[in-house]
This record gives structure tokens, C-alpha cells and sequence, in this order.
């Protein structure tokens, strides 16, 4: 009988030190870093508590040729800020890291994930995310095609993958739901969720881009979530004309404003101003970064 009553909280007490002691995961390599940043996952232990937003705004007097110019290949803003963020990306890689269980990991690949509307000014319509893994040597036309690929099938009316998980989800009552997202949430802590579900999660993602230019909005400051490992959005405004000193003189240029909301924990803020630079550097000349050949590795950047 006593062998009975000491089994079970045995039996969970080690499988809790086998879990706490698992330290791989599918999409990351754990990272050894400086014991103050190791401190702050604990004095820091959400995103929310740990989040820094910075401003950038980009001159978009070449952007907008440029843009002319590969408007034919279905190429528009959207596309060149992914582009962009990749490239910036694998300039800093320390930005494509993230925390989890109080763990600092490096993401195996670059991934970005952006937002879209199901149809075009339709404040009805449904928002849909498409998540897309970024390899070394593809060009910005192969990336158009990808991301129109994707685009196409979010609107063309069929259900996708994300929307029978989503009815499957919705199909649980409250209760149930909640412990599933606990459930989630916990798996994800000890480094148990399967790689598949990772893969496929467009929260698990190196960057989250939102165009809101696209619908005549400024950009916001965008939250991040807890939910998913992604510890970085960028938040793309209108294009506008604003009076700029160059030279000493009052001018007024075209510019973009982006925000960019950020993870504290997973790397300080000049390393994010270097992130940061190089993505406004990209957009102010698009086509020293873009034309011809690979967008990365490349010989110009």
C-alpha cells in the first residue's frame, strides 16, 4: 500500500527532471550566453515585459522606381520588406534567436511570416497568415513567385490547412480549449512539441511582417505574443510626403515609416539598430540588393 502512494508522485517527479533536462528542440540550437542576459529570463520572463519598440523611416525616393519597375513580376511592398527583413536577417543572425523555458535558442533557418486579407479592402473579410523558410541563393523573383503562390491559395475561397485546424479548434467547448492551450503552452516549455506542429505554426517564425500600408493606414506598435517563440514584429505604414532637412534645407521626400517591435531578451539594442539599419538600408536602395542574382549570400552587401 505505501509503495502504492509513493509511486505516482515519484513516477512525476522524474519525468519533470527528465523534462527540465531535455534541452534540444526541432527548430532551435540551444545558445550559451552572458550570465546578465541569462538573469533577465527570469527577472523578464515574458515577452510582453521584455518588448522595445523603435521607429525607422525610410527615404523612399529609389524604392518607388523600383517598385515601378517590377511591378510587371507581381512584386509590391510586401514582398520587398520580406526580402529585406531576410537579407538583414542573415546580416545579424544574432536577431534570429529566441527565448524558450528560460532558454536562449538560435532558429535553425529564417523564417518570416506576413499577414494578408482574405480580399482586398474588405473589412469582413478574414485575415489569414502565410509562413515561408528563407534559403541561401534564392533570388527576389523566385520569392515573388513563392509568396504570390501563397497569396493565390489564402484567396481563392478553398479552404486551407490553417482553416480546418481552426474548425477543428473552434468545434471544443471553452473548458476544453483551455486546457488544450495550456497544454500547448507546456509541451512548447520543455521542448516536447513535435516539429511538424512547429513548422507549420506561423507564430513559431523568425519575423512577423504587416503590411497596414496596403490598407491606407499608418503603421502601429504591435504586440508580441506569448503564444509561439516569434520575437519580432515590423509594422509597414503609408507612403507620405514629409518635410525632411538634407543639407540643411527643408525638402519634402516620399517616406515610408516602419515600426518595429522587438524582444529585448535576445539580444541587446545596438545589435537590434544594426538589424534595424540594414533593413532601412535595403528599402532605400532596393535594387543594389535585389537585382540580378541571390539575394543572399551576395557580393554587394
Amino acid at each position: 500500500m505505501n509503495t502504492a502512494i509513493w509511486f505516482v508522485p515519484a513516477l512525476f517527479l522524474t519525468l519533470w527532471v527528465l523534462a527540465q533536462a531535455k534541452t534540444s528542440r526541432p527548430d532551435g540550437t540551444l545558445q550559451k550566453i552572458h550570465p546578465f542576459r541569462r538573469i533577465m529570463h527570469y527577472i523578464m520572463p515574458t515577452r510582453s515585459e521584455s518588448v522595445v519598440f523603435y521607429d525607422a523611416y525610410v527615404d523612399a525616393g529609389r524604392l518607388i522606381e523600383w517598385l515601378a519597375r517590377v511591378k510587371p513580376s507581381g512584386a509590391d511592398m510586401t514582398h520587398l520588406t520580406l526580402a529585406a527583413a531576410n537579407i538583414a536577417l542573415a546580416m545579424t543572425p544574432k536577431m534570429n534567436r529566441f527565448v524558450v523555458g528560460r532558454r536562449m535558442y538560435m532558429r535553425n533557418a529564417r523564417w518570416l511570416t506576413f499577414s494578408l486579407k482574405r480580399a482586398r479592402m474588405d473589412r469582413e473579410a478574414q485575415i489569414s497568415t502565410i509562413k515561408l523558410k528563407f534559403p541561401d541563393g534564392e533570388t527576389f523573383s523566385q520569392l515573388v513567385e513563392r509568396v504570390n503562390g501563397g497569396i493565390g491559395e489564402e484567396r481563392s475561397g478553398k479552404k486551407t490547412r490553417g482553416d480546418k485546424e481552426m474548425d477543428l479548434f473552434n468545434f471544443f467547448p471553452r473548458p476544453v480549449l483551455r486546457v488544450a492551450a495550456w497544454a500547448m503552452g507546456t509541451l512548447d516549455y520543455f521542448n516536447l512539441l513535435p516539429g511538424w506542429f512547429i513548422e507549420t505554426d506561423p507564430m513559431y517564425t523568425s519575423i512577423f511582417v504587416a503590411n497596414l500600408g496596403s490598407l491606407g493606414m499608418d503603421p502601429g506598435y504591435h504586440h508580441l505574443f506569448e503564444y509561439g517563440t516569434c520575437p519580432l514584429f515590423i509594422m509597414i505604414g503609408r507612403l507620405e510626403d514629409k518635410v525632411v532637412a538634407r543639407d540643411g534645407q527643408a525638402v519634402v521626400r516620399p517616406i515610408l515609416h516602419l515600426r518595429f517591435t522587438y524582444d529585448e531578451r535576445i539580444e541587446d539594442g545596438l545589435n537590434a539598430k544594426y538589424g534595424i539599419d540594414r533593413c532601412v538600408e535595403i528599402l532605400e536602395d532596393p535594387a543594389k540588393f535585389l537585382d540580378e542574382g541571390p539575394m543572399w549570400p551576395r557580393a554587394t552587401a
